[in-house]
């Protein structure tokens, strides 16, 4: 299973920006493929652990349907039926799955387990999710986005809420496709630092534009796209739950008049799962303006991408 120049997707800052165009390009290929009913056993033999500490819907179906359709077999590895949960290191869990698997898809509490995987391996690890970052979702949702305004460069993302792990890749796709991105969240809520350092190392290269602000109307100004994810991702304590509808609610909630600063044929995006009266309200996201269901579906497209990617099962010329 040992290879030359393993390739990880931990974060976005992993790949190049050509890199991530070239995923995005094979997973509108493979989304063709599909629809035309053509065969895509490009990974047969593959045999792919998804090593789930956090609960799942569309990551984890989207990555088994995906590795099924490429050819290859998936091993669902729930946390607390491992030995994980009884003190077993990541290092030692690692290096016992790296003699069994070609890779591991890994959706985790803390994103420093990832790093430990990907030191502790030969076979390549990708992030299903962490508490700092969520790449493979932000691929899914340029893809989308693409699809959605015929281009990428010029396009404007306003992320309005909490500044989470879906935020935090967001700042680094759009960066890196020369998309521009503003992001609104209340104080003490922001991104990460290091995802902000980033997005702006990026966009000195692409030409993009990064703003952060904590005022949602001046962030969706000319938005193409209107964003929002959960105001409480899996690691917040329910505790705090009444503190940060205090907080996040009515002024950071999208709702129907948010879209009249934005340009007319603004669309609304999640990644779900959404919290509808909380971060949205159900008008939006039932309505014409939203295309979150296409988001769910190009998951599956671009976790086949990603997977080829990371196995270099397809020329890059």
């Amino acid at each position: 299973m040992e290879s030359e120049e393993k390739r990880d997707l931990i974060t976005l800052q992993d790949i190049t920006d050509e890199e991530l165009m070239r995923i995005l390009s094979l997973a509108a290929k493979l989304k063709e493929e599909l629809r035309a009913g053509r065969p895509q056993r490009y990974l047969p033999g593959k045999i792919i652990a998804l090593l789930f500490q956090r609960p799942s819907t569309r990551t984890r179906v989207s990555f088994e349907v995906a590795i099924r359709h490429l050819g290859g077999d998936a091993i669902f590895l729930p946390w607390q039926q491992l030995q994980l949960s009884r003190g077993e290191t990541i290092a030692d869990t690692a290096r016992v799955l790296d003699r069994y698997v070609d890779a591991i898809v890994a959706r985790v509490a803390s994103h420093r387990t990832l790093i430990e995987l990907a030191e502790n391996t030969r076979v390549p690890v990708i992030n299903a999710l962490s508490d700092r970052f969520h790449p493979c979702q932000a691929i899914g949702d340029l893809l989308t986005i693409w699809e959605r305004f015929g281009t990428l460069k010029g396009i404007k993302l306003a992320y309005v809420g909490d500044g989470t792990n879906v935020c935090n890749s967001l700042l680094l796709a759009c960066t890196k496709a020369g998309m521009d991105i503003s992001v609104a969240c209340p104080t003490g809520y922001e991104p990460d630092p290091e995802a902000v350092k980033w997005a702006f190392d990026n966009a000195a290269r692409t030409g993009s534009t990064v703003i952060i602000t904590d005022d949602p109307l001046s962030a969706v100004k000319d938005a193409h796209v209107i964003y929002t994810d959960t105001f409480m991702s899996m690691h917040i304590p329910e505790a705090e739950r009444e503190k940060r509808m205090r907080d996040f609610v009515p002024r950071y909630q999208v709702r129907p008049e948010l879209f009249e600063a934005a340009r007319p044929d603004a669309v609304f995006m999640h990644c779900l799962p959404a919290h509808r009266g909380e971060e949205v309200v159900a008008e939006v996201i039932d309505g014409p303006r939203s295309i979150v269901w296409d988001q769910a579906e190009n998951r599956l497209h671009v976790q086949k991408a990603i997977l080829m990617f990371v196995f270099k099962a397809v020329p890059w010329a």
